[in-house]
C-alpha cells in the first residue's frame, strides 16, 4: 500500500513506473498487480524467463511490462535477431500492446563501448517488430520512443560519469 500513497497525489496523465530485479516475482505476483503501477520492468533474461512464468499460469496483469530482453550484467553485446527472438517468446505468454522493450536492468556495469550497441540493437529490433506487428494505436508514440529514450538518457548519464 506504501508505493499507492506515494503516488496518490499525481495526475490521472502520469504514467507511473517501477523495476524489480533478482526477487521472487512469481510469488509476489498479486501484490505487485496491487500496486497499481502502470508499467513495471523485470530482469528476465537473467533469469531464463522464469519470472514470466506466472503468466504462462495464466495471471492477468493488465498494465503494461518491460520483462528484460538482455542480461546487462554481460558484457556479450545481443545481436538484433537474438533480441527479436526473445520478443517472440515473451509474446507467446504477453499480449503485444502491454509488452515493452528494455534491458533487464540499469545500465551502471557497462561500458558505453558495450551500450551503445546492445541499446542500436534493441531498438533496430523494435523498429523491425513494429513493421511486422499491427501495434495499438495507443502504444505507437510510447514503445519505439522509449526505447530511445532509454539509449539518450543512458548516453548523457555515461557521458557525464564516465568523460567528465
Amino acid at each position: 500500500h506504501s508505493f499507492r500513497i506515494t503516488n496518490c497525489g499525481i495526475q490521472d496523465t502520469t504514467q507511473i513506473h517501477t523495476h524489480m530485479c533478482y526477487s521472487n516475482f512469481n510469488d509476489i505476483i498479486h501484490s505487485i498487480i496491487d500496486m497499481d503501477a502502470d508499467v513495471i520492468t523485470i530482469e528476465n533474461s537473467r533469469s531464463n524467463e522464469n519470472l514470466l512464468s506466472v503468466f504462462r499460469e495464466g495471471v492477468q496483469y493488465d498494465a503494461a511490462i518491460g520483462p528484460g530482453v538482455y542480461d546487462i550484467h554481460s558484457p556479450r553485446i545481443p545481436s538484433t535477431e537474438e533480441i527479436v527472438d526473445r520478443i517472440y517468446e515473451m509474446r507467446t505468454v504477453l499480449e503485444t500492446n502491454i509488452l515493452w522493450v528494455n534491458p533487464d536492468c540499469g545500465l551502471k556495469t557497462r561500458k558505453y563501448t558495450e551500450v551503445k550497441p546492445a541499446l542500436s540493437n534493441m531498438v533496430a529490433a523494435t523498429k523491425l517488430l513494429r513493421t511486422q506487428l499491427t501495434v495499438p494505436r495507443r502504444l505507437e508514440g510510447s514503445f519505439l520512443s522509449h526505447c530511445a529514450s532509454i539509449f539518450e538518457q543512458t548516453k548523457a548519464f555515461l557521458s557525464y560519469y564516465l568523460f567528465e
